[in-house]
């Protein structure tokens, strides 16, 4: 089952006096490119989710953010130290004098200054960590529910694009066997007017004549694009995500695409040449997206 990289998952608990929150959203990317921001209190636990998160969102430009808001009465204060404060305050004052700055902003540059204004640190124990622990999987599962949602959308407009690419197929098909007789034609057309029949010697002219149509037969070319576009409809019923698998058939699907237009040497099967490629075209637009 194809998944789509674009995702988006949010899960919220209220415990008490706090509320947790986890929001997850992802871009596509041919990599796992992960920005975690959490509070400082569950800095230890990063690793953790950072290693959940390579597993289960495997590729992606990935935003995820972890928040804890406490109430006002369990919000822990900052501290100021008043005396370190005064004796910064003063030594600033009494070089703004000698420079003659008159400066106005002295005690807003204090408040900056190192260890003047302390933060008390947030104490958690393993409930938090528990809450926060079960949100996040929340999170993670409305987030890769997103993208099964959105991988069933692409994966229909994919079988779509194949289907064409078949139907144009199948028009070839029927216009194929009446090429060569054609191609023939043209040929000793061309030599009975600027020739003519009796200076042309028979015999090489059907050795050249199968030489020639030999380099022009697509049969092969036929037989390839037809298992491959199989193939990618058998890839996209897997139960694994497969999105760079798909492109490398994609790929193959192109390249006998355009093996067969070059062989064509018809007008009408090189416009349905033209329409396979502008449904390839398509298909890997889609598949940029697909995990």
């Amino acid at each position: 089952m194809i998944k789509s990289m674009t995702g988006y998952g949010l899960a919220l608990t209220d415990h008490e006096n706090a509320k947790f929150s986890v929001e997850i959203k992802s871009l596509n990317s041919k990599f796992l490119e992960l920005n975690l921001k959490m509070p400082r209190a569950f800095s230890d636990k990063e690793l953790l989710l950072r290693n959940i998160c390579s597993k289960d969102i495997e590729r992606g430009k990935v935003s995820v953010a972890v928040n804890v808001e406490r109430s006002e009465e369990n919000l822990k204060g900052a501290t100021i130290n008043a005396g370190l404060l005064s004796k910064y305050y003063k030594q600033l004052q009494e070089i703004d004098q000698s420079l003659g700055a008159n400066s106005t902003n002295l005690l807003q540059a204090v408040l900056n200054f190192p260890e003047v204004i302390s933060y008390a640190e947030e104490e958690i124990n393993e409930g938090d960590w528990e809450i926060l622990n079960n949100t996040f999987n929340n999170a993670l599962a409305n987030f890769n529910q997103f993208r099964a949602a959105e991988g069933m959308v692409l994966k229909t407009d994919l079988e779509l694009r194949i289907k064409n690419i078949l139907q144009f197929f199948s028009e070839v098909e029927i216009l194929e066997p009446l090429r060569i007789p054609s191609i023939k034609n043209r040929l000793n057309q061309f030599l009975d007017e600027n020739i003519g029949k009796l200076n042309v010697d028979q015999n090489r002219l059907e050795q050249e004549l199968i030489y020639y149509i030999d380099k022009l037969d697509i049969t092969e070319e036929k037989i390839r694009l037809k298992s491959h576009c199989d193939y990618f409809v058998e890839t996209l019923k897997s139960k694994d995500a497969n999105g760079k698998k798909l492109g490398f058939i994609s790929q193959e699907i192109g390249r006998e695409i355009n093996t067969m237009g070059a062989k064509a040497n018809d007008a009408q099967i090189q416009q349905l040449v033209v329409g396979m490629k502008e449904e390839l075209e398509k298909i890997k637009e889609q598949l940029l997206n697909v995990l």
